[in-house]
């Protein structure tokens, strides 16, 4: 199954080269609306309150109140969601960082320089001036820039992250699409039996952090164990002084999708109090 991540900038035609791969492989693409709805819908939040942050127009007293960490897991849980689906094209949401380490994933990035993307962008939107089009693409780039920063702790895009770079001033994106097809069956991305158990134990993993936090609050993280997930099996390791919060945990996890078995190595600890 074909999995492409690609991230790429205002004005630089990078649309146009994702619907001609898709096209040409029959991928989906991912719309900014389905993932905001399914985002909106495991955060807990409203899709109108999702997009304002995402698109950076979040007011002072929303990004205050949002629970950025909770934001941040069900933005990789989808994303997860949508690559172990396969034959997805994802744009944007940090799709080429939270996919990186997965060799089967195609991670692209396509870029241009200002003065084209301006260009682009005054065509496109009947423009008269450059400079409005330089302020339309500088606020888009900020305000991706701080989402990611904000939900990842990444600023800017790096190009490190990806697999190949294309600049459409330079490379037609006709050119664009063949460079990204040919890659695609290329043997160092095609998916194997261990790279799928990878990308489905980091899901399984994502979906055991979204149910221990609806169950048991924000802060389960601070519980005093952790969960690692391998072949479908999760095993629960660390120590507590609370019993029957080892026993919630062990029944509310094998109960999650895809989860096969649960093994507790946790350490109950007696709690001694301090003699005054």
């Amino acid at each position: 199954m074909t999995v492409i991540a690609m991230t790429r900038e205002l004005g630089t035609r990078g649309n146009e080269v994702a619907a001609g791969v898709a096209d040409r492989l029959g991928l989906s693409i991912v719309h900014d609306e389905i993932v905001e709805h399914d985002i909106a819908e495991r955060a807990g939040m409203t899709e109108s309150t999702v997009h304002r942050f995402l698109e950076g127009e979040a007011s002072l007293l929303e990004r205050w109140k949002l629970d950025r960490r909770r934001m941040s897991r069900c933005t990789a849980q989808e994303i997860l969601e949508l690559a172990a689906k396969g034959n997805v094209l994802i744009r944007g949401w940090g799709a080429t960082y939270l996919l990186r380490t997965l060799p089967q994933v195609l991670c692209v990035r396509i870029c241009a320089p200002m003065h084209f993307r301006e260009n682009v962008l005054m065509e496109r939107r009947g423009l008269k001036e450059a400079a409005v089009a330089r302020r339309e693409i500088e606020r888009s780039d900020a305000a991706h820039n701080g989402t990611m920063q904000r939900l990842f702790g990444i600023g800017g895009e790096d190009p490190s992250l990806c697999a190949i770079v294309l600049n459409t001033a330079r490379v037609p994106v006709a050119e664009c699409i063949e460079h990204i097809v040919r890659l695609t069956q290329c043997p160092a991305f095609e998916e194997t039996e261990h790279s799928r158990r990878t990308l489905v134990d980091e899901l399984m993993l994502a979906r055991v952090h979204h149910a221990m936090e609806q169950r048991f609050g924000p802060e389960s993280h601070q519980f005093g164990f952790e969960a690692h997930v391998s072949g479908g099996k999760v095993t629960l390791t660390g120590a507590t002084t609370d019993e029957k919060l080892i026993v919630d945990a062990v029944r509310l996890l094998q109960g999650v999708e895809g989860v096969t078995s649960v093994e507790s190595k946790i350490n109950h600890v007696a709690f001694v109090p301090h003699a005054n």
